[in-house]
Protein backbone atom coordinates (compact mmCIF):
# COMPACT_ATOMS: atom_id res chain seq x y z
CA UNK A 1 0.00 0.00 0.00
CA UNK A 2 0.96 3.28 -0.58
CA UNK A 3 -1.50 5.06 1.61
CA UNK A 4 -2.30 3.56 5.15
CA UNK A 5 -4.93 5.91 5.75
CA UNK A 6 -7.18 4.55 2.85
CA UNK A 7 -10.34 3.36 4.56
CA UNK A 8 -11.23 -0.34 3.43
CA UNK A 9 -14.19 0.65 1.10
CA UNK A 10 -11.63 3.00 -0.98
CA UNK A 11 -9.14 -0.09 -0.87
CA UNK A 12 -11.33 -2.33 -1.95
CA UNK A 13 -12.49 -0.37 -4.70
CA UNK A 14 -9.24 0.04 -6.04
CA UNK A 15 -8.43 -3.28 -6.00
CA UNK A 16 -11.60 -4.48 -7.48
CA UNK A 17 -12.88 -6.09 -4.72
CA UNK A 18 -15.99 -5.73 -2.49
CA UNK A 19 -15.29 -4.70 1.08
CA UNK A 20 -14.99 -7.85 3.06
CA UNK A 21 -13.09 -10.22 1.15
CA UNK A 22 -10.57 -7.10 1.04
CA UNK A 23 -10.96 -6.69 4.83
CA UNK A 24 -10.11 -10.35 5.46
CA UNK A 25 -7.39 -10.57 2.97
CA UNK A 26 -5.79 -7.20 4.68
CA UNK A 27 -6.15 -9.13 8.08
CA UNK A 28 -4.33 -11.83 6.76
CA UNK A 29 -1.75 -10.36 5.25
CA UNK A 30 -0.87 -8.90 8.89
CA UNK A 31 -1.51 -12.08 10.39
CA UNK A 32 1.22 -13.65 8.27
CA UNK A 33 3.60 -10.78 8.71
CA UNK A 34 3.22 -9.36 5.25
CA UNK A 35 2.14 -6.22 6.25
CA UNK A 36 4.27 -5.37 9.45
CA UNK A 37 3.06 -1.92 10.52
CA UNK A 38 1.66 1.47 9.45
CA UNK A 39 3.84 4.46 9.59
CA UNK A 40 3.18 8.26 9.26
CA UNK A 41 5.91 9.90 6.78
CA UNK A 42 7.36 13.11 8.58
CA UNK A 43 9.44 15.69 6.69
CA UNK A 44 12.68 16.24 8.61
CA UNK A 45 12.95 20.02 7.68
CA UNK A 46 10.15 20.54 9.60
CA UNK A 47 11.17 18.85 12.35
CA UNK A 48 15.01 20.63 12.73
CA UNK A 49 16.79 17.54 11.13
CA UNK A 50 16.71 18.89 7.05
CA UNK A 51 20.74 17.95 7.31
CA UNK A 52 20.90 14.44 6.23
CA UNK A 53 24.54 12.66 6.18
CA UNK A 54 25.28 9.09 5.15
CA UNK A 55 28.73 8.03 7.00
CA UNK A 56 30.64 4.90 6.09
CA UNK A 57 32.23 3.85 9.20
CA UNK A 58 34.87 1.18 9.85
CA UNK A 59 35.63 -0.65 13.23
CA UNK A 60 38.99 -2.15 14.55
CA UNK A 61 37.72 -4.90 15.99
CA UNK A 62 35.00 -7.53 14.80
CA UNK A 63 34.62 -9.67 17.51
CA UNK A 64 31.06 -10.46 18.82
CA UNK A 65 31.21 -8.35 22.35
CA UNK A 66 32.84 -5.23 20.29
CA UNK A 67 30.01 -5.63 17.56
CA UNK A 68 27.49 -5.87 19.67
CA UNK A 69 28.69 -3.25 22.27
CA UNK A 70 28.74 -0.55 18.74
CA UNK A 71 25.62 -1.57 17.31
CA UNK A 72 24.24 -0.77 20.46
CA UNK A 73 25.79 2.54 21.43
CA UNK A 74 25.34 3.56 17.54
CA UNK A 75 21.64 2.67 17.84
CA UNK A 76 20.89 4.89 20.84
CA UNK A 77 21.25 7.99 18.98
CA UNK A 78 18.56 9.97 18.47
CA UNK A 79 19.90 11.38 15.07
CA UNK A 80 20.67 8.25 13.87
CA UNK A 81 17.91 7.05 11.62
CA UNK A 82 19.52 3.89 10.11
CA UNK A 83 21.76 1.31 10.63
CA UNK A 84 23.17 -1.36 8.21
CA UNK A 85 25.95 -3.91 9.07
CA UNK A 86 27.71 -4.34 5.85
CA UNK A 87 29.44 -7.17 3.69
CA UNK A 88 33.01 -6.36 2.82
CA UNK A 89 33.82 -2.66 3.48
CA UNK A 90 32.51 -0.22 5.02
CA UNK A 91 31.51 -2.45 7.90
CA UNK A 92 28.63 0.10 8.82
CA UNK A 93 26.62 2.54 6.16
CA UNK A 94 24.62 4.73 8.89
CA UNK A 95 22.24 7.69 8.00
CA UNK A 96 22.43 10.51 10.08
CA UNK A 97 19.75 13.26 10.46
CA UNK A 98 20.53 16.47 12.10
CA UNK A 99 19.80 20.46 12.29
CA UNK A 100 22.64 21.66 9.85
CA UNK A 101 26.23 21.06 9.22
CA UNK A 102 27.81 22.56 12.28
CA UNK A 103 25.65 20.37 14.45
CA UNK A 104 27.08 17.10 12.31
CA UNK A 105 30.21 18.64 12.95
CA UNK A 106 29.74 18.42 16.70
CA UNK A 107 28.14 15.23 16.37
CA UNK A 108 30.46 13.08 14.63
CA UNK A 109 33.05 14.55 16.54
CA UNK A 110 31.82 13.43 20.01
CA UNK A 111 29.68 10.45 19.17
CA UNK A 112 32.36 8.98 16.29
CA UNK A 113 35.69 10.11 16.40
CA UNK A 114 35.75 9.44 20.26
CA UNK A 115 34.43 6.29 20.02
CA UNK A 116 37.34 3.73 20.86
CA UNK A 117 35.51 0.86 18.43
CA UNK A 118 36.06 3.06 14.83
CA UNK A 119 38.65 3.11 13.31
CA UNK A 120 37.46 5.43 9.52
CA UNK A 121 34.71 7.44 9.32
CA UNK A 122 33.48 8.47 6.01
CA UNK A 123 31.05 10.74 5.65
CA UNK A 124 28.80 11.79 2.54
CA UNK A 125 26.57 15.01 2.72
CA UNK A 126 22.91 14.07 0.80
CA UNK A 127 22.86 16.50 -2.10
CA UNK A 128 18.81 15.46 -3.05
CA UNK A 129 16.75 12.36 -1.95
CA UNK A 130 15.44 11.54 -4.95
CA UNK A 131 13.51 8.34 -3.93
Amino acid sequence: MRDGRLTNQELAQRVGLTPAPCLRRVRRLEADGVITGYTAVLDPAALGRGFEVVINADLGANDRASVEAFEARIASFDEVIEVRRMFGLPDYLIRVRVADLATYERWVTTHLMGDPAIVRVDSRMTMKVVK
